[in-house]
């Protein structure tokens, strides 16, 4: 079962590429007194989340930040490298933190983990606005081949202000 509106983002680490190079990057790095737009995929270059998520988040960038939102994050049960080449591809790079579950262990901790048979452990699909490390929207979507409830437009429609 998915974690619930007004809980804590759970304390893990993701890898993340900064200036070349492997890093560390807390959950505390990424929301401590911020407003974050997180959204999850199942996989980086992935058809829904390539064609239809992402682009959705970057062409929402004016108005998230119009709505005082500080960072807009993604997260994917994908290695370090891969996101960045993901971000280099999609030119997210420098726009959105890429962030690598490599392991899955924010996942599981969100209660998203979803084994995929064949693809592994990957997460759901799901939107969310977080304040100082609290959840405070969550939109999870039912079917991790649409990216409806958790578009950047539905979640850009939540959001107060």
């Amino acid at each position: 079962m998915p974690i619930a509106v007004g809980s804590r983002v759970p304390n893990v680490s993701f890898k993340v590429i900064r200036d070349g190079k492997s890093a560390d990057v807390t959950t505390t790095d990424v929301f401590a007194g911020k407003k974050v737009v997180l959204f999850a995929v199942p996989g980086a270059f992935t058809p829904t989340c390539h064609l239809k998520h992402l682009p959705g988040f970057l062409a929402n960038l004016d108005a998230f930040h119009r709505k005082g939102i500080d960072t807009i994050a993604c997260v994917s049960v994908n290695d370090h490298h891969v996101m960045s080449a993901w971000a280099k591809a999609t030119g997210a790079d420098g726009k959105v933190l890429m962030l690598a579950d490599s392991h899955a262990a924010f996942a599981k901790a969100m209660g998203t983990a979803s084994d995929m048979g064949p693809l592994g452990m990957r997460s759901e699909r799901y939107a969310a606005l977080v304040e100082d490390g609290v959840i405070k929207i969550f939109k999870v979507e039912d079917n991790t081949g649409k990216a409806e409830t958790s578009s950047a437009e539905a979640l850009l429609a939540a959001l107060p202000g």
